[in-house]
């Protein structure tokens, strides 16, 4: 903003200069031009009128009162009469400069019986005349110039710099700065802006607040609840049928996943600022997807994962957004798809970790299609949430999340990759937690 302000002004201060300058020195040459040809006229006129008298007064043509014209005669100039004597010699009668001067400005008139009168002045008198006109023409430009300059910097830096401020002040409320900002501008207008920002960072302080105090409430009551079951589990664990110690231990690993998840949930929403660090995003889905297996079978309907096997895919992201994104995506394909559903891991070039979702069912409409993010709609009858949440974790990490097929429904997370020599990071391990006192 600063040297926009600077370049505007200098330009107006420039356009002007030339607008008013340049004519103005036209103008100016020719005035000293016609200046110095209106003063040799009268000179002209005057030693015309003192000829004429000296003849008026002597009746004797030719004898010109040559110490009279010599006082009209500029300095570096020379007056010349041409005329005839008693005796009808012609005669030339010169006074000031004898030789002719090189670049004259000459004007003549007649004066009859008395002869014709030429005066001549050096024309490079007029000319320095009127080039020490145009420098200080020019020198005056040149400092409006500066001026406006000078005015250009001192205006940017007292609108560039408030604004400046301002937008550092609202970057700081957006990384979670909430600290009150009594520094004011002086200018009405920002000053305004940073009293409703002012307003604004108590409230959303206030908000964030209880939002905290209320996600620790509910994350409490749940991993308690979770504990409770967690404990009933781990009774059947000692049952006498090895199909009911199978399905209670499978069971366990899921509680313990869900806590897992919850306590990162919890510590990101008690965190002003999610540290995102290199997760190998096929070692973070691969648990869930060897879970949700099984229950794709009881539906008759077939999970596949492609590639089978394949390296890591280190990406920039938080693997429990990462793992509940792609649970979104799994139970929508279970609850509104049909036919198998494919999971693709791979990448895409060298910067983005590519992870589709696809099913083979009937597909979505358009107008499903373009309303199927929106928080609260759904297609089949469901909450509408867990699509719009599931955008809002991928993009948390700097992701994308879109609907990439209508028929057959296929949904693409983008993911930035992370370098191969960042060493992503394993799965959390299952925490149980302890039971509630």
């Amino acid at each position: 903003m600063r040297y926009r302000i600077l370049r505007s002004t200098i330009a107006v201060v420039a356009v002007t200069g030339l607008f008013l300058g340049l004519p103005l020195m036209f103008y100016t040459w020719r005035w000293l031009d016609d200046t110095a040809r209106t003063d040799l006229q009268h000179r002209l006129q005057r030693a015309s009128s003192e000829i004429l008298g000296q003849e008026q007064r002597t009746g004797v043509v030719g004898q010109p009162p040559t110490d009279r014209l010599r006082l009209l005669v500029p300095s570096d100039g020379r007056l010349v009469l041409t005329y005839t004597d008693t005796s009808g010699t012609p005669r030339e009668l010169t006074v000031g400069a004898q030789e002719p001067l090189e670049h004259p400005m000459v004007e003549g008139t007649s004066l009859g019986d008395a002869g014709v009168l030429r005066l001549e002045q050096d024309y490079s008198a007029v000319r320095s005349e009127q080039y020490r006109a145009l420098t200080i023409e020019l020198i005056v430009m040149v400092l409006s110039v500066t001026a406006g300059v000078v005015v250009a910097a001192v205006t940017a830096s007292r609108v560039a710099d408030p604004v400046q401020e301002v937008a550092e002040r609202a970057q700081r409320l957006a990384d979670g700065d909430f600290r009150p900002d009594p520094h004011r501008h002086g200018i009405e207008e920002l000053d305004r802006v940073l009293d409703v920002l002012d307003a604004a960072t108590e409230e959303i302080a206030d908000r964030l607040q209880r939002e905290r105090q209320i996600v620790g409430d509910v994350s409490h009551q749940l991993r308690s609840r979770l504990t409770a079951i967690h404990i009933r589990l781990d009774e059947l664990t000692l049952h006498a049928d090895p199909e009911v110690v199978v399905e209670a231990r499978a069971a366990l690993d899921q509680v313990d996943r869900l806590t897992t998840s919850v306590s990162e949930m919890v510590q990101m929403a008690r965190t002003e600022r999610n540290a995102q660090g290199a997760v190998d995003v096929r070692a973070a889905l691969t648990p869930l997807l060897n879970d949700l297996a099984p229950t794709f079978l009881k539906a008759h309907r077939r999970l596949i994962v492609t590639p089978d096997g394949g390296g890591p895919l280190p990406a920039r992201a938080t693997a429990s957004r990462v793992r509940e994104a792609a649970a979104v995506l799994l139970d929508n394909a279970l609850a509104h798809g049909s036919g198998a559903v494919t999971v693709t891991l791979g990448s895409v070039g060298a910067h983005t970790v590519l992870v589709t979702v696809a099913d083979e069912g009937s597909g979505l409409s358009d107008g499903d299609a373009q309303r199927i993010f929106r928080r609260g709609y759904s297609a089949g009858g469901s909450t509408g949430v867990g699509l719009a949440l599931a955008r809002a974790f991928i993009e948390g990490d700097g992701g994308r999340l879109q609907l990439q097929s209508r028929k057959p429904t296929t949904f693409a997370i983008f993911l930035p990759a992370a370098a191969s020599d960042d060493g992503a990071d394993p799965p959390p391990r299952p925490v149980r937690e302890p039971e509630p006192r």
